[in-house]
């Protein structure tokens, strides 16, 4: 176990070193920071490692075989109605669960929290159980995929401009370090009843089906809701003067943080433990063993938001308003890019879908070659948030020609990256994106004077879309790579026929 987690650490000082570098030139250069904000920000990127370490390794011990264990329990109870209803309410509950929604409803006012939070938990769970049913009935992804996402842009016409961010960056935040691990190995589980030559493709796009039924939720609730309009919560740089005072911030808001994960992670304790005593699907050894992760997950995972709440956010909201009054507002399109392109590795999901990815795959598709196409798709993103903050485009111009693109390469990668390409865009848009990123675009936004909900909001659904365009190219690449494979093969084999029926005639 020692050695696992020094391999953990390693992996997470690898990922959060590279922002952390970033913020600290950028103070020292074009935005100098006051002394106490650095210093919440450094303690919040130490917290930050050894939280997403031991996340990390307590999601492989408890979440992921608990998920698979329940996947491949549900379809044999022979009851359909009895596999939506658990579904149904797992979708719930891990929704509920995320951290990352807490963050966006806590930022947008105009809704009460709870209403928010159960509109989007409703959503998930009804989209979960569409995606289950997808897997055991073989439904193909792409067709499902197609048609929802027509209704959405449809029904977004309908929508109050505030609005229509705020519901796109509601999919991207559902789907993060809670969800992810137990969504996925829950893919896994249900694909492995199958057993059939499709069942490995179709145990990807779960993630990708629960991420568009809170946009629907949201545009609906945006229509029927009675509100004056979205407004949004302005980020505070807390005064901090030395490092007393810098500790006494944290020590003060981390009882709030392991309430917030106490209370996302003991419903989904409290559902494992009645599967466990109706079905007896782990023994006590293996019970144990995720006991220990789930302790392990709930350190870490309040570590993380610890981290990145009081660290992070103040400081991506002061580095982005610093850098458009700089008077070198044109800045923010290749700063944002670099930013996007190493933040990403720091999400602690994109982790465990790149090793679920490599695992499934045999290592066809590296943990390496999924970062590189997810840190070039957020770069990407990112570019156009800060350009659309700038400029003030609409949303539109960029999500539909997007999405009508990524919903065309369906027809032309393999079908096992499709589903993986749509789970990356979930997975990319985690607790770094809506407690960095979108803190970074509000704090650029108000200086300009710009329209935070519409100009700012949005930033989440974009780091979650443009991962479906460069993870589709992956596959194009990769499918390229095989038929030249396959080609070689077959004239390798023509080779020796000629070689062989050769040598009979001279015989």
């Amino acid at each position: 176990m020692n050695k696992i987690l020094k391999e953990k650490i390693s992996e997470s000082v690898s990922s959060v070193l590279p922002i952390t570098i970033i913020v600290l030139l950028l103070s020292v250069t074009i935005t100098p920071m006051p002394v106490g904000t650095m210093v919440l920000f450094l303690t919040g990127a130490a917290l930050l490692i050894v939280g997403m370490a031991l996340f990390s390794l307590g999601t492989d011990v408890s979440m992921t075989p608990m998920g698979e264990g329940i996947g491949a329990q549900l379809p044999r109870t022979k009851n359909l109605f009895i596999v939506i209803l658990i579904t149904l309410i797992i979708g719930i509950l891990i929704t509920i669960a995320e951290p990352d929604l807490q963050v966006l409803a806590g930022q947008v006012p105009s809704i009460p929290n709870n209403v928010l939070i159960w509109t989007v938990a409703v959503g998930v769970g009804l989209f979960f159980v569409l995606a289950m049913l997808r897997t055991l009935f073989k439904i193909r992804l792409s067709l499902l995929l197609i048609v929802f996402y027509a209704v959405v842009f449809i029904l977004s016409a309908f929508v109050p401009n505030e609005f229509v961010s705020v519901a796109f960056d509601s999919g991207g935040v559902t789907t993060g370090p809670v969800t992810v691990p137990f969504i996925m190995a829950l893919g896994v589980g249900l694909a492995s009843i199958r057993g059939d030559s499709g069942a490995q493709e179709d145990s990807f796009g779960l993630v990708a089906l629960c991420s568009i039924g809170p946009v629907l939720a949201v545009l609906l609730l945006g229509i029927f809701y009675p509100t004056n309009g979205a407004g949004y919560t302005a980020v505070t740089v807390p005064d901090v003067e030395d490092t007393r005072q810098a500790a006494h911030t944290f020590v003060v808001e981390l009882p709030a943080y392991i309430h917030e994960v106490l209370s996302a992670l003991v419903p989904i304790i409290l559902f494992c433990a009645v599967f466990q005593l109706i079905f007896r699907r782990f023994h006590t050894m293996q019970l144990r063993k995720i006991g220990v992760g789930f302790v392990y997950t709930f350190t870490g995972l309040s570590l993380f938001l610890t981290g990145v709440n009081v660290g992070f956010m103040p400081v991506g909201h002061y580095l982005g308003q610093q850098l458009a009054l700089s008077g070198r507002e044109w800045v923010l399109v290749p700063l944002g890019m670099l930013i996007g392109y190493f933040l990403v590795t720091a999400e602690p999901a994109v982790h465990v879908l790149n090793r679920q990815v490599e695992s499934i795959t045999n290592g066809g598709i590296s943990q390496r070659a999924m970062m590189l196409s997810l840190s070039i798709g957020v770069a990407c993103s990112v570019g156009m948030a800060m350009l659309r903050v700038l400029t003030g485009i609409s949303i539109y111009y960029i999500l539909v020609p997007g999405y009508l693109a990524a919903l065309g390469l369906t027809f032309c990668v393999p079908k096992i990256f499709t589903g993986i390409a749509f789970d990356s865009g979930g997975v990319a848009s985690g607790p770094m994106t809506t407690t960095f990123l979108l803190p970074f675009a509000m704090g650029a936004c108000e200086a300009l004077g710009g329209n935070v909900m519409t100009d700012a909001f949005g930033i989440v659904a974009m780091v979650a879309m443009t991962p479906l365009l460069t993870i589709q190219v992956l596959g194009l690449i990769y499918k390229k790579k095989q038929n030249s494979e396959d080609a070689s093969d077959v004239s390798a084999e023509d080779e020796d026929s000629i070689i062989v029926l050769e040598g009979a005639e001279h015989e």
